[in-house]
């Protein structure tokens, strides 16, 4: 990928979804290409502007990696200074604090250390279950093995489950830098099926059933499954689907919260699977931002994904912003009304 030092670039974090993304992707660029990085309007579109504890976390975690000098790195801060050096590999730990997302931490390092030039450690602590970010779950099952199919050799391991509000997770991730070769991901292949479990620590065993009655409703299941989880920092709760077919595998999470009932956490994860399923195209929604660096650090590559989210806009415009790459995004042929093509050029 293309590498500039010379110029510090600003990036305005009002754009786009106006959230974390920004902030994300823009420290992966920042590292890979050793370039200094302004980030003003931290988050401006949330009810609660700056860095919160999760993206603070983000922000040390690239300090650590890439050994890089941070002005702003404080709760609540919404404007950034980061000016990474050499990436480097090595054994880290990273405590993201109470129930913080440790995929959001794991999507901020994976890119630069897929490119550093020796083997790494990972480990993380946190929450593996999040509302508005990846599970571990998705990111195994989904994420991981496009990432394979591109040549990168990277191994998760959730240790122990984390959710919101105790957290207490923890994962390793054990990384070889390899090559990366493009990806075309254009068609699903065939069926594999559709599997549903149900994560339960300490609550009551009818929760999952009703979980999984309720999504064997509405959608023809090949496998269903509780899985009890050891006693942990608080009671947890989360329906698991997975669609697998022949090139790619769709994960959709429901996680239980206090008030609502099993039957509208199953019904809401099912639909959106059923969303999914509809569209026809092999990449979903969170899938389509996750391949998107990737791509980048391959050379390239292209995917068909179902209408795009602000999330997938805001990162090929961080992209663009880097001059990293060329993102095109238009209605695909075959269906364009609900199919689009994602190419990436370097």
């Amino acid at each position: 990928m293309k590498t500039r030092t010379e110029s510090m670039l600003e990036l305005d974090g009002a754009q786009g979804e106006g959230g974390g993304q920004i902030l994300r992707s823009a420290l992966s660029l920042a590292m890979l290409q050793s370039r200094p990085l302004r980030l003003v309007n931290i988050r401006a579109g949330r009810k609660k502007p700056g860095l919160m504890r999760q993206h603070l976390a983000c922000v040390k975690a690239a300090a650590s990696v890439s050994s890089a000098t941070v002005d702003g790195a404080e709760i609540g801060s919404t404007a950034l200074e980061f000016r990474p050096a050499a990436i480097r590999p090595g054994h880290f730990e990273f405590k993201i604090g109470s129930a913080g997302s440790t995929m959001l931490v794991l999507q901020t390092v994976l890119p630069a250390l897929l490119q550093a030039n020796g083997e790494s450690r990972v480990v993380l602590e946190g929450g593996t279950h999040n509302q508005m970010a990846p599970s571990s779950d998705f990111i195994g099952a989904a994420f991981l093995p496009q990432l394979a199919r591109m040549g990168a050799e990277v191994a998760m391991t959730v240790e122990r489950h984390g959710f919101f509000p105790a957290g207490g997770g923890r994962v390793e991730v054990r990384i070889a830098p390899r090559t990366l070769r493009p990806l075309e991901l254009l068609e699903r292949g065939e069926s594999r099926g559709i599997d549903a479990t149900a994560v339960l620590r300490s609550l009551p065993h009818h929760i999952a059933q009703r979980e999984l009655d309720t999504a064997a409703q509405r959608l023809t299941l090949t496998n269903r499954r509780q899985l009890d989880l050891p006693a942990g920092p608080g009671p947890a709760n989360a329906l698991v689907l997975t669609a697998a077919f022949e090139h790619v595998t769709e994960v959709v999470v429901g996680l239980g919260e206090h008030g609502v009932s099993a039957e509208i956490v199953a019904k809401t994860a099912a639909d959106e699977l059923r969303a999914y399923l509809a569209h026809g195209a092999p990449v979903g929604e969170h899938l389509a931002d996750q391949l998107l660096l990737p791509l980048v650090l391959a050379g390239g590559g292209s995917f068909v994904t179902g209408r795009p989210s602000l999330h997938l806009e805001t990162n090929a415009a961080v992209i663009h912003a880097f001059d990293a790459a060329r993102v095109d995004i238009r209605p695909d042929g075959s269906d364009p009304q609900r199919r689009y093509r994602v190419t990436v050029a370097v």
